[in-house]
């Protein structure tokens, strides 16, 4: 009986054409960039170089999945004595956390377009759930790669303090850090 179920199942699927596809992230068109205020007069900014990760989309079923790693070490704010000071152990603690990762746990659509994914943010080794807002998101096929490519330009503002990132908010710097993150994925 459950073997006619799992068939049926499988039958209904290839009828409707849903299939869930698998995508590599674009690593020149993804970026992830922060903001933090700076005693209320300057805002800091800064992004990750390095990332890698995989999303798996299904349009037709409004599912997906997303695992995007970033390399701490790979911060870069255009001043390196301050990429030195978010690596050390005061601010991210690159050497002991060598990645940050946003796992998917859910998508959210308007119409056929992604306007929200829920995850998991893991930073020092603390994860919480967040949620990433689309601002805009499309899947267009690519003239160059000959291939679909799924993206978005998505944000969100965590309290860096629920991962243990404390320094300086005694002496007023902001808790909360505005993270912008454009990501593009290519159909495998």
């Amino acid at each position: 009986m459950r073997t006619s179920l799992a068939l049926l199942a499988a039958a209904a699927t290839l009828s409707t054409g849903a299939f869930a596809a698998d995508y590599a992230i674009d690593p020149t068109h993804t970026f992830a960039t922060f903001e933090i205020g700076h005693f209320g007069a300057t805002t800091n900014r800064g992004r990750f170089d390095k990332k890698e990760g995989t999303i798996s989309f299904d349009k037709a079923a409004k599912t997906g999945a997303v695992d995007i790693r970033f390399d701490v070490a790979s911060v870069n704010t255009g001043t390196p004595m301050f990429d030195k000071h978010l690596q050390s152990a005061e601010l991210l603690n690159a050497e002991k956390f060598p990645q940050a990762r946003f796992v998917s746990t859910r998508f959210h659509f308007s119409g056929d377009k992604v306007s929200a994914v829920e995850g998991k943010l893991t930073l020092l080794g603390v994860s919480q759930p967040v949620t990433l807002k689309a601002n805009q998101f499309n899947c267009y096929d690519s003239p160059m790669l000959k291939r679909e490519v799924c993206g978005g330009d998505f944000e969100t503002t965590i309290d860096r303090t629920a991962f243990g990132v404390n320094y300086g908010v005694d002496w007023g710097f902001s808790k909360n850090v505005r993270l912008v993150l454009q990501v593009e994925a290519v159909k495998q």
